[in-house]
């Protein structure tokens, strides 16, 4: 115990290196999870108005998942999915979080929440070997938008592998009402084997220095929010994205094709003043943004990060409209190209 607690201090001022503890290569391989996280898992809107003491409670779990079709990962997870669990707290709330690294992990994890005013996040207090449970208290200050992440040596691996969220601190007001609100977080996915392997996929460590991921990811896999997993919505609706980039490394330029945001809060910041009719919104590796946005034309829109090769390494989800046409907004003759353009 002298030992993991020398580590953890020494975990404080390090950002290289791997803490790797009773790894087993010559096990079976394990069964493959559901890992994606739903666009529509996320909390409801806070409706009280004084604050309270809210309990979070996270497990670190490392879990084969679908990553691609015919392609799986090992990701590491806040609760078996990636992102993890979004967080939903009022300004002034005291929020009491508890870590509990599971007792199969093969590495040490935390998490630093960047809606923490204090050393590291919660990074060094959370520090967890596995079988380990940790905890600190945080008040939420500033409302906004914020990533969480796990900040072990290599901080990058371990949010590469899958280990982000996001915390929304609502004002004291809260948010304008919508219609539907959904969670949206963006991450790559670094593996020894090019795109189109299949089978079990294992990590780069070398790509990932070198910045060049195999994959782009909306919630935990390729091309994981399409299908039954589809955003979904009806004509004359409006909608909020809360949007995070987990990284570790690259900026996405988000978008929606075939939409303008009628509202963006930049950076995430719920105390300053929307930005209107946006058409792309530029989001840094551990940041965030909201869009709110009303649908007026049916149809299946893309979300995408407008670097668009990206699109075709897997960073795509899909937003499905419901309703009458509105041929005063949008008209089109049927068009005989099934296959062209989006």
């Amino acid at each position: 115990m002298k030992a993991l607690a020398l580590f953890a201090t020494a975990a404080a001022f390090a950002l290289i290196g791997t803490a790797a503890i009773g790894a087993t290569p010559d096990a079976p391989a394990p069964a493959v999870a559901d890992t994606v996280r739903l666009a529509t898992d996320l909390p409801p809107p806070i409706a009280r108005r004084a604050p309270a003491t809210v309990k979070v409670d996270l497990v670190t779990q490392e879990v084969v998942g679908k990553l691609a079709d015919g392609a799986n990962f090992k990701f590491w997870t806040f609760n078996g999915k990636v992102p993890g669990p979004m967080v939903r707290v009022r300004v002034g709330d005291t929020v009491e979080v508890s870590l509990k690294n599971a007792a199969d992990s093969e590495h040490m994890h935390n998490v630093d929440f960047h809606a923490v005013t204090g050393p590291g996040g919660g990074g060094v207090a959370t520090m967890a070997a596995p079988g380990e449970t940790q905890a600190f208290t945080f008040k939420a200050m500033a409302p906004g938008l914020y990533v969480y992440h796990c900040a072990t040596p290599m901080v990058a691996e371990h949010i590469a592998n899958g280990m982000y969220g996001a915390i929304l601190v609502e004002p004291e007001e809260g948010l304008p009402k919508v219609d539907h609100e959904f969670y949206v977080m963006q991450g790559e996915v670094y593996t020894d084997e090019a795109m189109g392997s299949k089978g079990l996929l294992n990590e780069s460590i070398e790509k990932l220095l070198n910045e060049q991921p195999e994959f782009y990811i909306f919630n935990g896999g390729s091309k994981a929010l399409t299908g039954d997993k589809a955003l979904r919505a009806k004509v004359g609706e409006t909608v909020r994205i809360f949007f995070g980039v987990g990284g570790p490394n690259k900026t996405s330029s988000f978008h929606v094709i075939g939409e303008i945001f009628d509202h963006v809060y930049p950076y995430g910041s719920l105390t300053s003043t929307p930005i209107k009719d946006v058409q792309t919104v530029t989001v840094a590796p551990g940041g965030a943004t909201v869009v709110d946005f009303k649908l007026e034309v049916p149809g299946n829109y893309i979300l995408v990060d407008h670097a668009l090769s990206r699109l075709e390494r897997g960073g795509a989800g899909i937003l499905t409209v419901e309703g009458a046409a509105n041929p005063e907004v949008f008209n089109a003759p049927p068009n005989p190209h099934k296959g062209g353009g989006h």
